[in-house]
């Protein structure tokens, strides 16, 4: 129980808990997921979309996946209501560095911003935290080198090779740490961003969102034709792992039982060839 600690922001609980910010990592986890796969020279945002209503225009329904720059991309996991705010504030951050520095904003800067907004609204009374968490990717000016960051509701930022947020997070994490490799071509990243999705969106391809930045172009955002075709070709390769298991089952009995009938031709061999009576007794003739 939180026994009272949990009705204002700025108190702590006798054993260090600030409840509220807590509270905000578990809407997180009730939002959809979202991963982000760094690969050699490309970084994928892949998000799972929620299904549409039967009256609802889905072309004005608010992405999950936001453009902060034209070479900065974030997506998030938690409240859109307060995802829309803080994006907008990264977008004026964004601007206002160009208008200012004359340069783009690198991605670990417009991290640490975002952080620290979130950060602020942990820290003051009448105020509550920002209920997501946020996975920011792309390319620093002039460089090659995908970049991905994730901030949480406490104002903690971190770099990743590739990571997870939203629901089922560990799992997509646990699947990601085994199968993630820093030497991926386009292919191999985007492939490995769906099938990592598919450990937790059930309906395939049409809820599915994937976003490619390549260094020196602009946001990609893949079409439902072409997710479903990698969706395809996963689901294909499951299917031959899994026939290849079963073959390889049926060849493991099919040997122990060739074994079985040898031992037992060898075994029959020996009583014949035995003389009468030896072994069991009785006098021989």
């Amino acid at each position: 129980m939180a026994s009272g600690y949990d009705r204002a922001l700025s108190v702590f609980s006798p054993d260090g808990h600030v409840f509220q910010v807590e509270y905000a990592l578990e809407a997180v986890k009730r939002g959809t997921c979202a991963v982000g796969v760094k690969g050699k020279n490309i970084v994928v945002l892949g998000c799972e979309k929620r299904s549409a209503m039967k009256l609802q225009d889905t072309r004005i329904t608010p992405s999950k996946i936001s453009l902060i720059d034209t070479h900065v991309c974030l997506a998030f996991a938690g409240l859109n209501a307060d995802a829309r705010i803080l994006v907008d504030k990264a977008r004026l951050e964004a601007q206002s560095h160009r208008l200012t520095v004359e340069d783009p904003v690198t991605i670990e800067y417009i991290t640490k911003y975002i952080a620290g907004v979130q950060q602020r609204y942990t820290q003051s009374g009448g105020v509550r935290p920002f209920g997501i968490s946020t996975l920011v990717v792309g390319f620093d000016p002039g460089s090659d080198v995908p970049r991905l960051y994730q901030t949480e509701p406490s104002g903690i930022y971190s770099a990743w090779k590739a990571n997870a947020i939203g629901r089922s997070s560990k799992t997509v994490r646990e699947f990601l740490e085994r199968n993630h490799s820093s030497e991926m071509d386009r292919e191999e990243t985007i492939k490995l961003t769906v099938k990592s999705l598919l450990e937790v969106v059930q309906t395939g391809a049409k809820n599915i969102e994937i976003a490619i930045m390549a260094p020196g172009k602009s946001l990609e955002m893949l079409e439902v034709a072409d997710i479903e075709k990698y969706v395809e070709s996963i689901n294909s390769e499951k299917q031959e792992e899994a026939s290849n298991k079963r073959g390889g089952r049926a060849g493991g009995n099919t040997g122990t039982a060739s074994g079985s009938t040898a031992v037992a031709t060898g075994t029959e061999a020996v009583l014949t060839s035995r003389p009468a009576g030896e072994g069991s007794g009785a006098a021989p003739e």
